[in-house]
């Protein structure tokens, strides 16, 4: 209880810096969202109707502390504002309805990765310098090394375009309305395909890369030499003794990766048009939505922090030194 209470009270503080930078960085953007927004439509206010749009938004008036006193209320009241650009849409309600997508798909995708990457890992150390280490580890290097972005534009501009096997942009089919009826889901099935497909490429590679080197640094230890001499076959070798241990480092990979699920995947979701929290941030910073901007930011930010602590505790699970020490 006491690791427990010491790991809450550094999330904690490391949640009020990030809070703070999330309120201070939006801030130092050139332009007034409100001002941009009429003075783009050619509209005219006055002083007073100018004010009384700031307090709907929630820009308060007054020092700089008493602003951040009063984003801080909010944030730990779950009051984010309204939204600039889908006024007058609760920013919660906005990301609400983002977040679905993007779990299904960075979920869907951080799953297939790591269990594919992880297995391929393992074989890959298992069987060093042989052509399936050379294959499957040279092309782990060039997927990790490929930038999202441009593997998604490839994938998009084959299957979506040349080939049409795929659809070339948002999560369903907008003349279907949605429901848990088979056209809707086979819909949003097909539609996820293309982005799931790009994003597991990435990130399988990391995990592969990742869990080879943790093998190979264990299987010259003591204990991998005893299993083996007590006649213990090589499947349980490879899996209960050397993969187990060299799963510890992969889990922090697993925690970043999980960090990033509700970040959402800005570049690929905005290649495919696909409604989730990486699109509307970026929609959110073009239209200088400052309670969007934040709201996003703040999910980001708490996703990153609780995926670390849940790693804190699974190692004090998995390794037993740790809970002894």
């Amino acid at each position: 209880m006491a690791f427990l209470f010491r790991r809450l009270g550094f999330y904690l503080a490391a949640f009020l810096a990030a809070a703070t930078v999330n309120f201070f960085l939006p801030r130092l953007m050139p332009g007034n969202p409100i001002e941009i927004m009429f003075s783009s439509a050619g509209s005219d206010l006055s002083a007073e109707n100018l004010e009384a749009l700031k307090l709907t938004f929630g820009f308060v008036e007054g020092p700089l502390w008493q602003q951040y006193l009063t984003y801080l209320h909010s944030v730990f009241t779950g009051d984010l504002g309204r939204s600039i650009k889908y006024f007058p849409l609760p920013v919660t309600e906005l990301l609400g309805r983002a977040l679905i997508w993007t779990v299904g798909l960075m979920g869907t995708a951080t799953l297939i990765s790591f269990t594919l990457g992880t297995v391929l890992g393992i074989m890959a150390a298992w069987r060093r310098g042989s052509t399936f280490d050379v294959v499957f580890s040279v092309g782990a290097i060039m997927a990790t090394s490929m930038p999202a972005m441009v593997l998604a534009l490839v994938a998009l501009f084959f299957f979506g375009f040349e080939l049409n096997w795929f659809p070339t942009g948002y999560a369903a089919d907008p003349a279907l309305d949605p429901s848990f009826t088979w056209a809707y889901v086979s819909s949003v099935i097909r539609h996820g395909i293309l982005p799931v497909l790009t994003l597991s490429i990435v990130l399988t590679g990391g995990f592969l890369v990742t869990m080879r080197n943790n093998m190979i640094n264990l299987l010259g230890e003591d204990y991998i030499v005893m299993a083996r001499a007590k006649g213990l076959s090589d499947r349980h070798v490879m899996f209960w003794y050397a993969a187990r241990n060299a799963l510890l480092p992969t889990v922090s990979s697993l925690a970043i990766a999980i960090g990033t699920v509700l970040g959402g995947s800005l570049v690929t979701e905005v290649v495919f048009n696909y409604p989730g929290l990486g699109n509307t941030l970026y929609q959110a910073i073009l239209a200088r939505d400052y309670p969007v901007i934040q709201g996003q930011l703040l999910i980001m930010t708490l996703a990153m922090l609780a995926a670390n602590f849940i790693v804190d505790v699974s190692y004090v699970l998995l390794d037993p030194r740790l809970r002894r020490a």
